[in-house]
């Protein structure tokens, strides 16, 4: 076996999760001098095995960030992200007079640590507030269904929704601000159509600025 085949088994293994834990998930950067290293060979058959994991689909180049493992199931991906638009957008509204003061001052806090973590980007951690920042706000939904519903969507996602801030980091800090917008519609008592269309709006700007990202033309690993 040949170092540019080792390398890319081995990469390719780290990726799916086979033979090993899964170390390389959606998202994750692919160092080539990092993984030569603990390869213990140079770069170039590194190189070599990052094309054919390219050309396979399973990593995607950026110029000015590198290689990254891809978002697997994107059209999936898509699919419940249009859905989840759809059915988060409907539970909010309908919570929407049945919300507290204390339950938008919590939904503040949170975006508020969301907002932190912008200096110092963690996307798992920021994913997990995101969907706890929503929860407060659709939770007090008075149709259950709507809520399983809802709640079945994000499990659905399952690890991708972990990994979009990964590719779109530059998104989280407009989601803050939206998030800003939503609160504000509620504290104002804002019609039910005007608080579900900025939370269907939010959501599809999320996944527009996921596919967007997919559609850009990949570079040549350098």
């Amino acid at each position: 076996m040949s170092k540019a085949e080792r390398a890319y088994r081995w990469i390719k293994d780290r990726i799916h999760g086979t033979r090993t834990e899964q170390v390389f998930p959606p998202g994750e950067r692919l160092v080539l001098s990092t993984l030569a290293d603990r390869l213990g060979m140079s770069v170039v058959p590194v190189r070599e095995a990052i094309r054919q994991l390219e050309a396979e689909g399973l990593v995607t180049f950026e110029r000015n960030v590198g290689a990254r493992v891809a978002m697997r199931d994107a059209a999936a991906y898509s699919a419940s992200m249009q859905t989840l638009g759809l059915l988060e957008g409907a539970a909010t509204a309908h919570a929407a007079e049945h919300l507290t003061a204390e339950d938008l001052d919590r939904a503040r806090g949170i975006n508020d640590r969301m907002a932190r973590l912008l200096e110092d980007f963690e996307p798992a951690e920021f994913t997990r507030l995101n969907h706890e920042f929503h929860r407060v706000l659709f939770d007090r939904c008075p149709n259950p269904r709507l809520i399983e519903l809802v709640e079945a969507e994000w499990e659905r996602l399952g690890h991708l929704r972990e990994s979009t801030f990964s590719f779109v980091p530059e998104r989280a800090r407009d989601s803050v601000a939206e998030h800003e917008q939503l609160l504000g519609l509620l504290e104002s008592d804002a019609a039910p159509e005007r608080i579900e269309a900025a939370a269907r709006a939010h959501r599809a700007a999320t996944l527009g600025s996921y596919l967007a990202r997919q559609h850009q033309p990949s570079s040549t690993t350098t």
